[in-house]
C-alpha cells in the first residue's frame, strides 16, 4: 500500500509539475529564437523546463525512440530538450568530423551529471570528468602510462596467458559430456575479456578460486555482471541526468541501480588496491608487475605520490567499464553472422591456415596479416555496435555545425547505429559484409575510420586512449575461437539475429556447438601448462 501511494505522489507531483511549466512556453520560444539567427535542429518543441522528459519515459528505450523520430523528421541531426539540456544526436558522418575534428575543442567536456558523478567517484577519472585540471591529469597518465605503446608491449605475455586459457576452457567444453560441445558463447567473451584486464590490472586472472574447468567464479560473474549494468545507466537517460534536482526522487530508479552496480564492480577491486597500497608502504612488494603497481608508484615533481588512493580506485573502475562490452559483444555478434554465413566463416578458415596453420595458436604478432579476420571484426562494429550512442560531448560555448545552433552546455551524441547503417553512405548497410572494408591486398585493414562512417573507437581530444589494446583484444579473441574451433548451431538451423529490446546486444546468448579443429598436440600443451 505504502509503495502505491509512493508512485501516486511521484506521478501527481510530475503531473503538476507539467501544468506548471506551461505558463513559461511562450517565452522559452522567444528566447531561443532572439539568441541566434540560426534555427536548432529538428526535434519536438518539448514543454518548459523539463523539456520532453514526459516523452522519453513515456517511450522506452530512449535510444530507440530518439532514433524513431529522426526517421519521420528524415533527418541527420536533431535536438531534443530533456530539462534545460539540448540532445543533440547525429547521424552524418559530415556533421559528426565537424564536431570532432573542426570544432574538436569546443566539444571536448562531458556531462556534469548524475551518473557521470557516481561512475567516475565525483569525476576523479580521464574518461568520464568535465574538461578542467583533473581531466587533464588523469588523460595524461592513462595514455603516457597505462596505454602507452611500451606499456602494450610489456603487458604482451599477460595478454597470451589469457588468450591461451580462453582456448583452454572452450576446448574443456567441447569435451564435456554434459555439453555435448555446446558452448555459450556471450559468457566465454565476457570473461575472456574481464579476465584479460584482471589480469593486466591486478596480475590475476580471479578474485577468488574461479571454476575447477577454469571459468569464471561466483567473485568473477559478479564482478562482471556489475560492469554491464553500471554501462547500460551510465548516459542511460535517466531523469536525475537532466533534471538534477529531481535526482533524489530516483523517479526511474537508475541512480539506485547503478550506485548498487558500481558497489558490486569495486567491492572486490578495492579490496586490492588498498591491499596493494600496504605491501609497497610496508617494502613487502619491490617490482612492478602490472599496471596497479605502476599507478601506484607514479611521483610528482616532488616525489610524492601522483595519485591518491581514491584516484586509483576511481580511475581502475573506469578501466573496467571500458574493457569487457565492446569486445565481447562484437566477437558474440560476429560469430553468429559468420555461422549464418558460412563462406565468410569457410574465408577465415582459409586465411588462419594460410597465416598461421595448425600446428600452433594464432599470436599477436600474426594480426597484422591476417586481413580478413580483422574485417569481420570491423564490419561488426559497423553493423552491431555495443552501444547506440558514443559517450556525449558537452558543447562548451556557442556554436553553429552544419547551419544550425548548437547552445552552450548541449551534449552531442555521435549515433554508432546510424553511422554505422546510414544508407547513404554504406551500400546494403543491414548486411554483415566484410569485404567492404579490404581495399586491396596490400592495404592493412585497421578498425578504425577517420572519416566517421562508422565508429569502433572515438576520435578527437576525447577520443579512445585505448584503441590499440581494443583493437588486440577483439581481434585475437575471434582469431583464437576461430581457428582453434569449428562451429555450427545446434540444431543445423540459422541464428536468430535479432537485438535485445532494450539494448544493442543479441536478443539471446549465442549458444552454439564447437568442435575441436587443429592438431592434437596444440590442446594437450595447453592442458600441460
Amino acid at each position: 500500500m505504502e509503495n502505491k501511494i509512493c508512485i501516486w505522489i511521484k506521478l501527481l507531483s510530475l503531473v503538476a509539475l507539467c501544468f506548471a511549466t506551461r505558463i513559461i512556453k511562450n517565452w522559452l520560444k522567444i528566447f531561443i529564437k532572439k539568441r541566434s539567427q540560426y534555427p536548432l535542429p529538428p526535434g519536438p518543441i518539448g514543454w518548459p523546463i523539463i523539456g520532453s522528459i514526459p516523452e522519453m519515459m513515456k517511450n522506452k528505450p530512449t535510444f530507440r525512440w530518439i532514433h524513431k523520430l529522426m526517421q519521420e523528421l528524415n533527418t541527420e541531426i536533431a535536438c531534443i530538450r530533456l530539462g534545460n539540456t539540448y540532445v543533440i544526436p547525429v547521424t552524418s558522418p559530415e556533421l559528426s568530423r565537424e564536431f570532432l575534428k573542426k570544432q574538436d575543442a569546443i566539444f571536448a567536456s562531458r556531462p556534469n551529471c548524475m551518473s557521470g558523478k557516481l561512475a567516475s567517484n565525483g569525476y576523479m577519472t580521464a574518461v568520464l570528468s568535465p574538461m578542467g585540471e583533473q581531466w587533464k591529469k588523469m588523460r595524461r597518465i592513462l595514455v603516457s602510462e597505462v596505454l602507452s605503446p611500451r606499456m602494450h608491449k610489456w603487458l604482451h605475455e599477460k595478454r597470451c596467458e589469457e588468450a591461451d586459457h580462453l582456448v583452454r576452457y572452450v576446448h574443456k567444453q567441447c569435451q564435456n559430456p554434459l555439453t555435448e560441445g555446446l558452448v555459450n558463447v556471450r559468457e566465454v567473451a565476457q570473461h575472456y575479456c574481464g579476465n584479460v584486464i584482471r589480469k593486466l590490472v591486478f596480475g590475476k586472472r580471479f578474485f577468488g578460486k574461479g571454476m575447477e574447468d577454469g571459468g569464471p567464479g561466483m567473485e568473477e560473474r559478479e564482478h562482471v555482471d556489475g560492469v554491464l549494468k553500471s554501462l547500460l545507466h551510465l548516459y542511460g537517460f535517466g531523469i536525475g541526468d537532466y533534471v538534477p534536482w529531481l535526482e533524489v526522487f530516483d523517479f526511474d530508479g537508475r541512480k539506485g541501480i547503478l550506485k548498487d552496480a558500481i558497489e558490486n564492480v569495486r567491492k572486490y577491486q578495492d579490496l586490492e588496491i588498498t591491499r596493494r597500497v600496504e605491501m609497497w608502504e610496508q617494502g613487502i612488494r619491490k617490482r612492478e608487475e602490472d599496471i596497479l603497481d605502476v599507478l601506484i608508484n607514479l611521483k610528482d615533481t616532488k616525489n610524492y605520490p601522483l595519485l591518491s588512493i581514491q584516484e586509483i580506485k576511481a580511475q581502475i573502475t573506469e578501466i573496467m567499464l571500458a574493457a569487457i562490452d565492446n569486445p565481447s559483444n562484437a566477437i558474440e555478434w560476429a560469430l553468429a553472422e559468420m555461422i549464418n554465413q558460412p563462406d565468410i566463416l569457410a574465408k577465415s578458415y582459409e586465411e588462419l591456415d594460410r597465416v598461421v596453420g595448425k600446428s600452433r595458436l594464432v599470436d599477436e604478432s600474426d594480426l597484422s596479416k591476417l586481413n580478413y579476420v580483422k574485417a569481420c571484426v570491423k564490419e561488426v562494429f559497423r553493423l552491431h555496435p555495443v552501444a547506440p550512442f558514443n559517450l556525449p560531448h558537452v558543447s562548451t560555448k556557442d556554436t553553429i555545425v552544419g547551419g544550425y545552433f548548437i547552445p552552450k552546455g548541449s551534449h552531442v551524441m555521435l549515433s554508432r547505429h546510424g553511422l554505422g547503417q546510414n544508407p547513404r553512405v554504406w551500400e546494403d548497410s543491414l548486411k554483415y559484409k566484410p569485404e567492404r572494408h579490404i581495399v586491396d591486398e596490400a592495404s592493412e585493414v585497421l578498425l578504425v575510420n577517420p572519416e566517421l562512417h562508422m565508429l569502433s573507437f572515438s576520435t578527437g581530444r576525447r577520443g579512445c586512449p585505448a584503441v590499440m589494446l581494443g583493437s588486440t583484444m577483439t581481434t585475437i579473441l575471434l582469431a583464437r575461437l576461430i581457428q582453434g574451433f569449428n562451429w555450427t548451431t545446434p540444431e543445423k538451423s540459422s541464428i536468430d539475429l535479432i537485438e535485445s529490446e532494450h539494448s544493442m546486444s543479441l536478443n539471446k546468448p549465442l549458444i552454439a556447438h564447437a568442435s575441436p579443429r587443429l592438431d592434437e598436440d596444440v590442446y594437450a600443451q595447453l592442458l600441460r601448462n
